[in-house]
């Protein structure tokens, strides 16, 4: 069954609904510039009340290691997702002083995209359309792609049902698409979870 990550945790009532929900994965987004940004000190907070059978995942864009470890060494984190122009060779010394599991993130817009995303050193990858652009790129692409994957990039409650039926990726992504003006809506985050969820 795909497996249901919700990211863009940024505020205690987001961690009560999915508390709530049990996706299996949350992400929290520390990377300065975006709006669903929050501090390791208030994602201690976050984890500290987070359900033990939801696994957080930190999101960073061009992080210093350093700094990667320490959050994830402090158990905050359970898994890392690397969303900016890290290579292999970032992954290889990452690996050298932290031993989460790492999620390499890729932009899809054509077949090189995906060879790129196949030959990753990286444990999981994450196939998008964007940084948060909340569209869906071509699933045309991925069709035939060997390793397990997470889907992400404009899945919402309305579309997700169809698409795994589709795809049966590894897990489903979902920030924007379970957000009302920009807030985590409890209703939107519990319809993805069933429809993402059902037996089709």
């Amino acid at each position: 069954m795909t497996k249901i990550k919700m990211c863009g945790m940024c505020r205690i009532e987001d961690i009560e609904y999915a508390n709530k929900i049990l996706p299996e994965f949350v992400g929290y987004i520390f990377a300065e510039k975006s709006r669903r940004y929050i501090s390791p000190e208030k994602a201690v907070k976050f984890t500290e009340i987070l359900d033990s059978r939801i696994i957080p995942v930190g999101v960073f864009v061009n992080a210093d290691m350093n700094f990667i470890s320490d959050i994830a060494d402090r158990n905050i984190i359970e898994f890392i997702q690397l969303h900016g122009d890290e290579d292999d060779n970032y992954i290889s010394s990452l690996r050298n002083i932290t031993s989460k599991p790492i999620i390499r993130a890729f932009k899809i817009r054509n077949r090189e995209d995906i060879e790129r995303a196949e030959n990753s050193q990286a444990d999981i990858v994450l196939l998008d359309s964007g940084e948060g652009s909340g569209h869906l790129f071509n699933h045309e692409l991925i069709k035939d792609i060997s390793r397990p994957y997470i889907l992400a990039g404009g899945l919402n409650p309305e579309n997700i049902g169809g698409i795994i039926r589709k795809l049966n990726p590894y897990a489903a992504d979902v920030s924007s698409g379970i957000e009302t003006d920009g807030i985590k809506d409890f209703n939107k985050m519990k319809a993805f979870a069933d429809a993402g969820r059902k037996i089709l």
